[in-house]
């Protein structure tokens, strides 16, 4: 075990185009390794595909006890206590099958058209303005939010004020912050005025949500529950999304002769997806989970309470389980990568994400083959204190 004054200070780098030299250090030396969060917590960090599989899995680590107060943390919540406290009680079958409707595209609702249509307005837009322009703020957001403005119900005019609160949302601060509170509850009204909109203009989401008031078994949920489900899920999905489709355009400007490669096997883009999930380092703080008993994981004995943290990119790049993992190979044929997370906690947007990044990386190689970036990639500029890995600007041209 780390020596009390060695632990390792965690996160770790915030550039989201090189693998962390410690990932491979920590899965061959010490896979489960104490560290110390932002908040000045200990926890033990997991590196190795079968130890954060194992944490995945096991129900005696559980996400939802992360939040309790007064347990070690990665840093503080952003959502206020009560919010967090209320969140237990939203719970019904109803709502649950609302939310896995809207989560889960079907291959007769026109989605990838309609998705293929914003992504060609959307470059349609940048070639008009010409080059160079920032593709995270004239493609990746935008087309990530209108993919949620249309599964939650909102409209895509409003896009702007939702993404941006997103930026305080998703923050990570070792301490409470006022404006956490006002970014959480100033979305919160905005998602129950869109769950009270006259019947007519109800859609996705916060339509079958307002519907369900007038179901017995759900009656129990406030305008208020409802809204937090709106705005945790449009939150969630756009931040995620958005981060994941800049990362992996820029591990294809990195390689152009992959761009090449899907222009010539235009039925590979799933498995390319696939691959750039696994690649993708968008995850810059851990998977968090809170121990509810004690486990023995693999030389360490876990305690009751303590705080378990998955290095996603320790797992995916684990050469145990990926054949020469530190190769962008978009023709891998097995990938069980944990980009999504696994157990019950698996992400249950997953093919709803897969479609948004095939889509877009399709549009993008179709209409724009020289596509590159505009300055050198060690100019980039790396967001810190998110939980996100993200560059605030992607310039590219063609």
């Amino acid at each position: 075990m780390t020596a009390e004054h060695e632990q390792l200070d965690f996160p770790l780098s915030r550039r989201g185009d090189v693998l962390p030299a410690e990932c491979a250090q920590l899965r061959e030396k010490e896979p489960v390794a104490k560290v110390r969060t932002i908040t000045g917590d200990s926890a033990w960090l997991v590196s190795s595909y079968q130890l954060a599989k194992q944490v995945l899995e096991d129900e005696r680590f559980s996400l939802k006890d992360t939040a309790t107060p007064g347990v070690p943390r990665q840093y503080a919540l952003t959502i206020p206590p009560e919010v967090v406290n209320n969140m237990g009680n939203i719970n019904s079958a109803g709502l649950r099958g609302a939310v896995m409707r809207a989560l889960s595209p079907r291959a007769d609702d026109g989605l990838h058209d309609w998705l293929r249509g914003q992504a060609d307005a959307l470059i349609d837009r940048l070639l008009t303005e010409g080059p160079p322009v920032d593709l995270r703020a004239g493609f990746a957001d935008p087309f990530s939010a209108a993919l949620h403005c249309k599964v939650i119900g909102v409209p895509f005019r409003d896009w702007r004020r939702l993404m941006s609160g997103l930026d305080i949302a998703f923050m990570t601060s070792a301490r409470p912050f006022e404006g956490a509170g006002l970014n959480w509850y100033k979305d919160l009204d905005y998602m129950v005025e869109r769950l009270n909109v006259p019947e007519a203009e109800r859609s996705g989401l916060l339509g079958q949500l307002a519907a369900l008031r007038e179901d017995e078994e759900s009656a129990h949920l406030t305008d208020e529950m409802l809204a937090t489900v709106a705005v945790s899920l449009f939150g969630a999905g756009a931040v995620s999304t958005s981060a994941f489709l800049v990362l992996a355009v820029l591990a294809l400007l990195q390689r152009p002769e992959l761009i090449g490669y899907l222009r010539r096997h235009p039925e590979r883009m799933g498995p390319a997806v696939d691959e750039l999930l696994r690649w993708n380092l968008s995850i810059g703080d851990g998977l968090p989970r809170l121990a509810v008993a004690d486990v023995q994981l693999g030389d360490v004995l876990v305690r009751k309470g303590e705080l378990v943290l998955v290095l996603v990119e320790g797992a995916n790049f684990d050469p145990e389980v990926f054949e020469d993992p530190e190769r962008l190979d978009l023709g891998r044929e097995r990938n069980p990568h944990l980009s999504f997370g696994g157990g019950r906690h698996f992400c249950p947007a997953s093919a709803l994400g897969r479609l948004h990044a095939e889509t877009a990386l399709a549009a993008l190689v179709d209409r724009l083959p020289r596509l590159r970036l505009a300055v050198p990639d060690d100019q980039l500029v790396w967001r810190t204190g998110f939980i996100k890995r993200l560059p605030e600007r992607l310039p590219v041209l063609w």
